[in-house]
């Protein structure tokens, strides 16, 4: 009987005992995938804010319409800027203040809110062309200060890095459970099978032909905790997706994402390399195989 029969019946008997490892299973890996998707879109928005190429020249107090109109002017011609918009401290008050819920904020009047230029740049710029731009512009005595979001972005980059390290110690402690989980199962598994396995034994069977049924089911139970997992957070992640979609991409500018198809072919090759890893050694530390 070949190895993979032998697996399946071993598997379909011990059935509700490999379904409940394979849920505690998909528990850890539910929490290493949810790292992982917290990863990515946190890397697309650092992407999208990084190609952003925008900047906000905020004017100084004072400044005549024909100075403003000279710069916007020279802005206008720098190559690699698209577009620029001038927003005038009236413009700037309504776009903070949308409605009368902030009492302090309402009443401001629209000196308090500076005038600036919205400069939108091609995805062609480099971030080393945008700063010798930003430094130029602030020598300039119409302009007070430059802002290219490029502190948020370094956040971002900040906040990846984090969730990344999260991720690592996240890939551990499912580790630990999967080799936890999986060994206990086979050590149980061939507890209930032990008649079977004297049996093959007595006929002359080789260690590794009494192992391989066990470490097929390892693998087996490794790679379905971890399949049901993506299955599971994808579950949470359409819910959830419906609601934020919107507002996420209001804010941020991008639109949530779930698990590229390489990360979750990746967390089922895991689960199976776990499980079947596990299974080998659970097996081979006892002395009756």
């Amino acid at each position: 009987m070949s190895t993979a029969s032998r697996a399946w019946r071993g598997g379909k008997a011990d059935w509700k005992l490999h379904a409940l490892s394979a849920f505690s299973l998909a528990v850890a890996f539910v929490c290493l995938a949810s790292a992982l998707l917290v990863v990515v879109n946190l890397d697309e928005v650092r992407h999208r804010w990084a190609r952003a190429g925008r900047a906000s020249v905020y004017l100084r107090d004072g400044a005549t319409d024909a100075m403003v109109s000279d710069l916007r002017h020279a802005l206008e011609q720098t190559p690699g800027v698209t577009t620029v918009r001038y927003v005038s401290p009236a413009d700037a008050r309504r776009e903070v203040v949308n409605d009368d819920s902030d009492a302090s904020l309402a009443a401001l009047p629209p000196e308090a809110f500076p005038a600036s230029l919205e400069v939108d740049m091609a995805s062609t710029v480099s971030d080393v062309d945008l700063q010798g731009m930003t430094a130029n512009m602030k020598k300039l005595p119409v302009v007070e200060s430059v802002e290219t979001y490029q502190r948020y972005t370094d956040k971002l980059q900040g906040l990846l890095q984090a969730g990344v390290v999260g991720g690592l110690v996240l890939a551990l402690v499912v580790l630990a459970a999967v080799v936890s989980v999986v060994a206990s199962t086979v050590r149980l598994a061939l507890q209930r099978r032990r008649i079977e396995v004297d049996v093959l034994r007595l006929v002359g069977a080789t260690e590794q032909y009494v192992r391989r049924p066990f470490v097929v089911e390892g693998c087996v139970i490794g790679a379905a905790g971890a399949a049901a997992a993506v299955a599971i957070l994808g579950i949470i992640y359409a819910i959830v997706q419906a609601r934020v979609a919107e507002i996420a991409t209001l804010i941020l500018g991008v639109s949530p994402t779930f698990l590229p198809w390489y990360a979750v072919a990746g967390l089922v090759v895991l689960g199976a390399v776990l499980g079947a890893v596990s299974s080998h050694f659970s097996l081979k530390s006892m002395a009756t195989v």
